[in-house]
């Protein structure tokens, strides 16, 4: 017969190697749960892999580890700069945010796709899709000289993309680990429009609100003009952000299990 210990550290050990068991039993229960949950489709198949990518879209916000699919409904941004003039002259200015964050992929919608065959590196892969409302939050540090007037300060920020459209291009190369086919991708060109650039600087001119104000109204009512001067530091953010959305996916599945043979 089997007797129980009574040693206060054995129990303590027996306890602890049956709570991992558990948990690791819950883990792949859940893992094995989500990747089956998942609607797989035909190489090439563009009307069901677009409708797969909006299911996961829409039931995933908060991400699926063990795909690689990190949470969307809250995506965090590197540091970036997106203005950086020479410090000289008359006019200059320097812009740089950080502790960044976007909320709205969640509602993202996708809404065509290309390049998804058996060998994905004959051609490239591109992917469209639009979301009504995407939100950039941040904090910011500005300096820059305006003619008389000297720029040096930090404060926070919000801005919003309206009815922002985007297209992902990416170029791949194939790599085998355990017989399987994996992507590594080694190019994303993104391309962005908008409607509309709505963006807030708090704190601008810390001790002129009325200044902060204006400059703000003047932003926003020639967002198009910023929008085109600003355009290719801006795409290099978001070429950072899908990147890291799109990589780890490709690192932890393998292109044939994403699809049904």
């Amino acid at each position: 017969m089997y007797s129980i210990p009574t040693d206060p550290t054995k129990m303590r050990s027996i306890s602890s190697t049956v709570v991992l068991s558990l948990q690791l039993i819950t883990v792949y229960r859940c893992q094995a749960l989500n990747i089956s949950d998942i609607q797989r489709c035909r190489f090439g198949d563009s009307d069901c892999i677009i409708a797969s990518m909006n299911s996961i879209i829409r039931r995933y916000p908060k991400g699926i580890p063990a795909l690689g699919l990190k949470p969307i409904d809250v995506v965090d941004i590197l540091d970036s700069q997106i203005w950086n003039n020479d410090q000289r002259g008359a006019v200059w200015f320097n812009f740089k945010m950080f502790d960044q964050v976007n909320y709205g992929f969640e509602n993202t919608t996708i809404t065509k796709v290309g390049g998804f065959d058996k060998n994905p590196t004959t051609s490239h892969i591109e992917i469209f899709g639009e979301i009504p409302s995407l939100i950039h939050k941040g904090r910011y540090t500005a300096a820059g000289k305006l003619l008389l007037i000297k720029i040096n300060t930090t404060g926070e920020f919000i801005s919003d993309f309206q009815n922002f459209k985007f297209s992902l291009k990416l170029k791949v190369l194939l790599e085998y680990r355990n017989n399987k086919r994996y992507l590594k991708m080694y190019e994303l060109a993104p391309r962005v429009s908008l409607d509309r650039w709505i963006i807030w600087l708090d704190d601008f001119f810390h001790e002129n609100t009325d200044l902060t104000i204006l400059v703000n109204q003047v932003f926003n009512a020639h967002w198009v003009e910023f929008w085109n001067e600003l355009e290719p530091s801006i795409l290099s953010v978001f070429r950072s952000v899908f990147t890291r959305m799109i990589e780890d996916i490709f690192e932890k599945v393998s292109y044939d299990d994403l699809f049904l043979s």
